[in-house]
């Protein structure tokens, strides 16, 4: 959702927005491994509603060469620093050229600290992997930073105003015609499993107003157990708002599919994809209600990447992101510290 912000703002400074997105040998060489394939990528960043284009296999590097191949005017990033592999602004040519506009970072969250909180999945929290030996060695160093002690809470810093979430929602109400889906679950670390499934129910009606119940925190840990989520409530809110398949979100949906809420929103349809579906906390079906009322439908999204997938992802290359998450503090440390001296010897 941050990277969602990002091109929200990026969106409203002009008409038509193209992504440039880095092909996984680009990032490999500057950053680290990435944690998604590239054509993941690829469909992720075309999922996001402010998103007019992409650009696949983007260079590292902006140059003016790449803005005039797609009549771009002017190019937007954040205003965190991006080096290449040997330390220089990737955007310097677009600046000296006037064709540079930034946006502000999102506060509270960065991929580093995504990492990092999937990296503090502790041995434990995985009871399925417990005797991978090579695991467990590496057990202890999970999320540590390069003084030895965790940067990251595990708790995020990110704070939710009524503001930013109406800057990410629609606000378009059901027209008549449309036909209401209501999906339900915890959409954490919003990805390609979730869009691929989302499109999917979004091609089962003509005009779909698709509604998105996500459950709360204490919720979400009851089913999923270990550390889950990784992201809060109000992260998961905004991630799933981002995406150009969702009308509308209810934050802290009930666990079962209730009557009640199926007449409140006018629910024609609800769907649920091919994950297991936990028993509710007295052992009922969430899903009896819209079962009985024969408008229950199970979508085959066509993919099998779920959020347990992408953790285990993050921990195979560990350590790999560990270096990469040092290298890159350093990197940014030794930039602000030249910076500090610039200053200096102007005064």
């Amino acid at each position: 959702y941050g990277h969602s912000n990002q091109l929200r703002q990026a969106r409203a400074m002009g008409d038509y927005l193209i992504v440039g997105v880095h092909t996984d040998e680009e990032i490999a060489k500057h950053k680290g491994p990435p944690v998604f394939t590239q054509e993941e990528r690829y469909k992720m960043v075309q999922a996001i509603k402010w998103v007019d284009e992409i650009a696949p296999g983007a260079p590292y590097v902006t140059t003016l060469e790449t803005l005039d191949k797609y009549s771009c005017d002017f190019c937007v990033h954040g205003d965190d620093i991006t080096l290449t592999i040997d330390g220089k602004d990737t955007y310097e040519e677009v600046k000296t050229a006037g064709r540079y506009r930034e946006c502000k970072r999102t506060q509270g969250v960065s991929t580093t600290d995504l990492v990092g909180r999937m990296l503090l999945m502790t041995k434990a929290h995985h009871s399925n992997i417990d005797e991978d030996l090579d695991y467990r060695k590496h057990t202890d160093n999970f999320g540590k930073g390069p003084k030895g002690h965790s940067p990251w809470t595990g708790v995020s810093q990110f704070l939710q105003t009524s503001q930013k979430i109406i800057q990410f929602a629609s606000g378009k109400e059901p027209q008549p015609g449309d036909t209401i889906i209501y999906v339900a679950g915890a959409f954490d670390l919003f990805h390609v499993g979730h869009v691929d499934f989302l499109e999917k129910v979004h091609q089962l009606a003509e005009k779909p107003y698709i509604i998105a119940g996500l459950h709360f925190d204490q919720e979400v840990n009851r089913y999923k157990g270990k550390n889950y989520p990784i992201m809060n409530i109000h992260e998961r809110t905004l991630s799933v708002l981002a995406c150009r398949y969702v009308s509308e979100v209810v934050i802290g949906a009930p666990y079962a599919v209730t009557a009640d809420l199926l007449d409140h929103f006018r629910v024609t349809l609800v769907c649920h994809g091919m994950t297991e579906v936990v028993p509710d906390k007295n052992g009922s079906d969430p899903y009896e209600e819209p079962k009985q009322r024969g408008i229950f439908q199970l979508v085959d999204s066509g993919s099998n990447l779920t959020t347990d997938l992408i953790v285990q992802r993050i921990i195979k290359n560990r350590l790999e992101f560990e270096a990469r998450n040092q290298k890159k503090e350093a990197k940014e440390l030794a930039v602000l510290e030249a910076m500090r001296r610039l200053e200096e010897e102007k005064h």
